[in-house]
């Protein structure tokens, strides 16, 4: 019998030993969130002198608390402006780990928006006016773009696809003129990007040592234009650029582990926009759609004082990802809210 009972022992404890092995060898679910923080300020400078003051700011403050209440995995924030410095990045993640939300590592990359280009894009004879430049803005950097992450991010093996002129999207649809002429011109349409502030393939070590490609981006709003509907269309080319990505017309070192993640500034049916764009994208076989909703099931992502509510904010795992849970996170900070998604990666 004392020998059964010891071979009993035994068993139950190697049993114990793989249960406590497949556990520390299971992964654990990532959350991965994009949030338009609406923190952008009117001139260079401002967003990291308001960061580093220590005295309160509502704004930054309610900001502060949804991240730090989604406690996300990784996250691509959107309406931050960029500096060459890190100041912004050490300022931002010095009040996180205050709050609660440590561990952060950044990238960002400097955006389109206020980037001169020197040419006239938004045909008003001028050249030098926020529209004219690669991404509309009063000064470079304005509403860039930051990615935060707890897992290490491989940024010298990250692909800038922001440099890319429009006019080099496979089937294009940029703007002209009624008789069919380049709009505003032809000098225009040759050094024009398609990233209205940036589109960013950047790869994330997995604890496996795996990749997980993030594909954040932010997109121009399809509004604020004329009849040529240069914004409308560009909007829809920006989405339109990560199908490409991934059938491979645009080369890339991207794989099939990816999610995408940003602002696309379009509502599949809701408002202004050509809205086959976000549907086309919704709807490829390699992408899957969570669908986050609210703790109320609303699934829109941002409340525009005229144009009302939207979804127009996204997390969209690849296919072969395990989704567990997906929600949206409401603050008073910005008038977007912050979306979630739980994968297994």
């Amino acid at each position: 019998m004392k020998r059964c009972a010891n071979c009993l022992l035994g068993a139950f404890l190697i049993c114990l030993g793989t249960l406590s092995a497949w556990a520390q060898s299971s992964p654990k679910p990532l959350r991965i969130a994009s949030f338009h923080t609406e923190l952008s300020r009117k001139g260079p400078g401002l967003l990291v002198r308001d960061l580093e003051r220590q005295k309160a700011n509502p704004q930054i403050d309610a900001v502060i608390a949804t991240l730090v209440e989604a406690q996300p995995d990784i996250v691509v924030l959107q309406g931050l402006d960029w500096d060459m410095s890190p100041r912004v990045f050490e300022a931002l993640r010095a009040r996180l780990a205050k709050s609660g939300l440590t561990g952060l590592e950044g990238f960002a990359l400097r955006p389109n928006s206020g980037f001169p280009s020197g040419v006239d894009l938004d045909g008003d004879g001028q050249n030098n006016g926020p529209g004219d430049s690669f991404g509309w803005g009063h000064f470079s950097g304005q509403g860039g773009m930051m990615i935060l992450s707890r897992l290490p991010i491989d940024g010298p093996r990250a692909a800038d696809f922001s440099t890319l002129r429009w006019r080099d999207l496979p089937g294009h649809q940029m703007p002209r003129h009624p008789d069919g002429s380049p709009f505003p011109s032809s000098e225009g349409w040759d050094v024009w990007r398609l990233s209205s502030v940036g589109h960013w393939a950047v790869p994330i070590v997995l604890p496996n040592g795996r990749d997980l490609w993030l594909l954040a981006f932010h997109a121009a709003p399809p509004v604020f234009d004329g009849p040529e509907d240069r914004n409308g269309r560009r909007n829809a080319d920006e989405i339109r650029l990560w199908g490409h990505v991934l059938d491979g017309t645009i080369p890339s070192p991207v794989t099939r582990s990816f999610v995408i993640a940003g602002s696309a500034n379009l509502d599949p049916v809701r408002g202004d926009g050509r809205h086959a764009a976000i549907r086309d994208l919704l709807a490829r076989p390699d992408v899957q759609d969570p669908q986050p909703r609210d703790e109320d099931s609303a699934d829109h992502t941002v409340t525009w004082q005229r144009a009302g509510k939207m979804r127009v904010d996204y997390v969209l795992p690849s296919s072969r990802l395990t989704v567990i849970d997906s929600g949206i996170i409401r603050g008073t900070g910005s008038r977007h809210g912050l979306v979630w998604v739980d994968i297994l990666p």
